[in-house]
């Protein structure tokens, strides 16, 4: 009889809501033998206790190991990461209001970090000098007030970071992930790594069933 192959790709992290977690609701689970890739599917990973979010880290050696045992007959393949979070987080109603709070504060606090980060580096850099200078030679008159060259320039920055972080409502310039995107991913893989690090080195990796 020929030898079954079961592949397993793990992700790095998954989020649930729910506390009884199986092997479908985090792995993708390929193989031959559809009947045995349903029942290895079904099979309880773990059950979460506690009402409070966790984050629950899993060596997938461990549970090939595991596999391996109730189905000595098989050849199990990984081919997704040696160890990955399961993050539990129970499904709460969003509160409107407090959503559209943290919004409105995100906003304040980007604009007023921004806007003082740009004041700062024109000062630094002396830009309204240069400005002046510059309208003084082109026109030969001294700048009085607000010249062409402030407003095009503020406009200027306003279209340059709207179109870097390239967000215009529900359009986009194009379908590449923005700047702000990439460094949340980055920020997320890294966290990811820090987490499984840290229960590797405590032995706090957890095993199917457990």
């Amino acid at each position: 009889m020929e030898e079954s192959t079961i592949y397993i790709k793990a992700p790095m992290s998954v989020q649930v809501g729910w506390t009884e977690i199986q092997f479908c609701d985090v792995f993708e689970i390929i193989g031959t033998d559809r009947k045995l890739v349903e029942k290895i599917k079904r099979r309880k990973l773990i059950s979460v206790h506690g009402k409070k979010n966790q984050k629950i880290v899993f060596s997938l050696s461990k549970i090939i190991e595991i596999l391996l045992k109730e189905y000595p007959g098989v050849q199990i393949v990984s081919i997704g990461e040696p160890d990955f979070i399961v993050k539990y987080k129970k499904e709460t109603e969003p509160k409107k209001w407090l959503e559209f709070l943290k919004l409105i504060t995100l906003c304040l606090i980007v604009f007023t970090g921004s806007a003082f980060t740009i004041m700062t580096f024109n000062t630094d850099v002396g830009v309204k000098d240069v400005f002046y200078q510059f309208y003084h030679m082109v026109t030969g008159y001294k700048e009085v007030g607000g010249s062409v060259l402030e407003i095009s320039y503020s406009l200027g920055i306003f279209i340059g970071i709207m179109a870097f972080y390239n967000h215009f409502k529900k359009s986009r310039l194009k379908e590449d992930p923005t700047p702000i995107h990439v460094e949340m991913r980055n920020y997320e893989e890294e966290l990811n790594k820090a987490v499984i690090e840290d229960a590797e080195r405590e032995g706090t990796m957890k095993c199917a069933g457990d």
